[in-house]
């Protein structure tokens, strides 16, 4: 039985889906974590603990761990893990991306100077240092261009993510990601990218998202995402995804086009990408590429070939990365809604999920929240209520289907108690 090992963070959605594709598929897993065995879930029992705040010693311990199990490949499930899964398989000597372009890829700095380096156009940007001095604050609020976006270095999907459209608009957006890079959930993880702060032009147009799989360095597209909700801020909340695409095939093609010129720049040669772009008057150009494949529960909207689920195609393509894969998606029209935390507190109740799965078109309503615990929406929360799934026979039929399935959820949240010190 072929075995591989897959990295899975505490946090993570998709051990439930990367476990029941290696078990179709006879694969022996084993599992890395960060996570206390004594408080895990049901796939953590057994799995090897990590320390992912030192992704090069994890590497080294894991590899010492599994070097005597021979596994087929290393998989990671998130922008950390990825960068462990390099360089553990690095150590292993299996296929793998280069461990530098996966860290480039996941630091939103370093990835836009290597793409300007290599002539890929990026908006103009600057780092700044988390805790600017007032004076040096207020000239940079100065000199940027508006509206501009304040980005966490540090964090991803969305969080710590604000628009701003002038002056005054800037330096509190700036404070308000800086206090929240402060934080101890943050300073807890120990990433030296937590002192520092990303402002870039902000670049008008639709977004779309690009799923696919690089192999020899060559990009195969699995998907492209349309985002029917407009995401011009001040929060970046990412709600429904739908493919396929609505949009020209050469737009498309341009947005294929400049995932691998931006993968080719990055590094990135092996495995999964996913990729966000937005769609400018001078054509697409280049949020992220990741070096990861789509978060959260979203990877359920695509099928491939006969039913093949994305990770499943993930693991085929880790173990034997020359073989025939079946990367033609499924005809029907399929997207995802990503339920929002509306309105911060304690959840006491999620009503109307019934209802919800009764709309035509709707294949399964999934709450990944937990009750009786603190939700916060963006900037600063980093979650999502849960996750809704249609498919039909059109995109517009999908998003109308998701869009009155979000319409009959409803989250009753009590405020949080405040502790009174002294």
């Amino acid at each position: 039985m072929p075995a591989i090992v897959l990295i899975l963070p505490q946090s993570s959605y998709r051990a439930d889906d990367f476990l029941s594709a290696a078990a179709r598929m006879g694969l022996e897993v084993i599992t890395a974590s960060d996570r206390c065995h004594v408080l895990a879930e049901d796939w953590t029992e057994g799995s090897l603990p990590l320390d992912f705040t030192n992704p090069a010693d994890a590497a080294r311990k894991l590899a010492d761990d599994v070097r005597g199990r021979a596994p087929r490949a290393v998989i990671g499930t998130d922008d950390q893990t990825a960068v462990i899964a390099a360089l553990t398989a690095a150590e292993l000597g299996l296929p793998h991306n280069p461990p530098a372009a996966v860290q480039a890829a996941r630091n939103k700095a370093q990835a836009r100077e290597q793409l300007r380096a290599a002539g890929v156009p990026v908006p103009w940007f600057e780092v700044a240092a988390r805790d600017l001095p007032r004076a040096a604050l207020e000239d940079l609020a100065t000199r940027a261009p508006y509206p501009c976006v304040v980005k966490a270095l540090a964090l991803s999907g969305s969080r710590g993510v604000i628009r701003a459209d002038d002056p005054a608009g800037f330096q509190v957006a700036f404070t308000r990601v800086a206090d929240l890079l402060r934080s101890p959930q943050i300073g807890a993880r120990r990433d030296p990218e937590a002192g520092r702060i990303l402002v870039e032009q902000f670049l008008p147009g639709a977004e779309v998202a690009l799923e696919g799989l690089l192999t020899d360095g060559r990009l195969s597209v699995l998907a492209v995402f349309d985002k029917p909700d407009p995401l011009d801020g001040p929060y970046f909340e990412e709600t429904l995804y739908v493919t396929p695409s609505r949009h020209p095939e050469p737009v498309q093609a341009a947005c294929a086009g400049a995932v691998q010129e931006a993968a080719r720049a990055l590094g990135l040669v092996h495995g999964p990408v996913h990729a966000e772009l937005r769609l400018t008057a001078k054509g697409p150009r280049i949020l992220e590429v990741a070096a990861r494949s789509i978060g959260g529960l979203c990877g359920r909207t695509l099928r491939f070939g006969v039913g093949v689920s994305l990770e499943e195609l993930l693991l085929r393509h880790a173990i034997d990365p020359g073989s025939a894969l079946p990367t033609s998606r499924e005809r029907r029209a399929a997207g995802v809604l990503m339920l929002p935390i509306r309105r911060g507190g304690v959840l006491q109740e999620v009503r109307g999920i019934e209802f919800a799965r009764e709309v035509p078109g709707v294949t399964d309503v999934v709450i990944t929240a937990h009750l009786d615990e603190e939700i916060v929406p963006l900037p600063e929360g980093a979650s999502y209520l849960g996750f809704a799934f249609a498919r039909g026979d059109s995109p517009a039929q999908v998003e109308a289907a998701l869009r009155e399935a979000g319409s009959r959820i409803e989250m009753v949240v009590a405020p949080k108690l405040r502790v009174r010190r002294g």
